[in-house]
């Protein structure tokens, strides 16, 4: 399912119209970036949870040349599906 769908979806499910339910969509996404991004996490019961993981800088090397590489510190968005997803496809 791609984002058109979801909110196709979202549409038929509530009786929004698809304009409305495009900007459900598009605020529920956009809430969940912007507490990522402020490095809270978000906790949906039953669906799952987001958070962020800390990379810290490090060195390395390209595999290629062998030459020294230095990687900069980096966040990773991280979702850890909940119990009842998990049922879900499972089933």
């Amino acid at each position: 399912m791609n984002k058109t769908q979801l909110i196709n979806k979202v549409a038929a499910d509530t009786d929004l119209t698809q304009k409305q339910a495009a900007a459900a969509v598009e605020s529920v996404l956009n809430s969940i970036m912007d507490s990522l991004g402020a490095r809270e996490p978000v906790s949906l019961v039953g669906f799952g949870s987001f958070s962020c993981r800390h990379h810290d800088a490090r060195s390395g090397r390209n595999p290629a040349t062998g030459e020294a590489m230095e990687f900069a510190a980096s966040n990773t968005p991280v979702f850890k599906a909940g119990k009842a997803f998990k049922d879900k496809v499972n089933h």
